[in-house]
């Protein structure tokens, strides 16, 4: 034994998530809760490379979620891309630079829901509605 207590374990209804809808330029950021099943837009990341994981990582310090989410885009019949790829490849550098979860989401037209809705930063914006989608998803 090491001395140190064990982790606790965060009961599922107030587990917190952090969403990413991925961009090659700039990258969508939302928070939200179970329990409240809603998310709230943060500041977009306009970076590449390292520095996007840089300022992943001060969200994930930040907000400390119990797990992430990031969004998948597909082609209208569901069909893979370009950019599910690139998504695909995000979510596995998640996993293996942060130790969290992290669930993928279909994200057909969270784009084009967001600058609908009038949204100021689209990006963030998609973050939530991928984030959303997800919450209502669970058990």
């Amino acid at each position: 034994m090491s001395g140190q207590p064990a982790p606790a374990v965060v009961p599922a209804h107030f587990q917190s998530f952090l969403a990413f809808d991925y961009g090659l330029k700039r990258t969508g950021v939302a928070v939200g809760t179970r329990m409240l099943r809603s998310a709230t837009p943060q500041g977009t990341i306009r970076a590449e490379g390292d520095a996007r994981f840089a300022q992943v990582a001060e969200r994930i310090r930040e907000w400390q979620p119990d797990a992430l989410v990031v969004g998948v885009p597909l082609h209208p019949d569901g069909a893979a891309h370009e950019n599910t790829a690139r998504a695909l490849k995000f979510a596995r550098q998640l996993r293996g630079r942060f130790g969290l979860p992290v669930f993928e989401v279909d994200e057909r037209y969270s784009t084009t829901e967001a600058l609908s809705a009038g949204a100021a930063d689209a990006d963030a914006a998609s973050a939530c509605i991928i984030l959303e989608q997800f919450l209502r998803n669970l058990p």
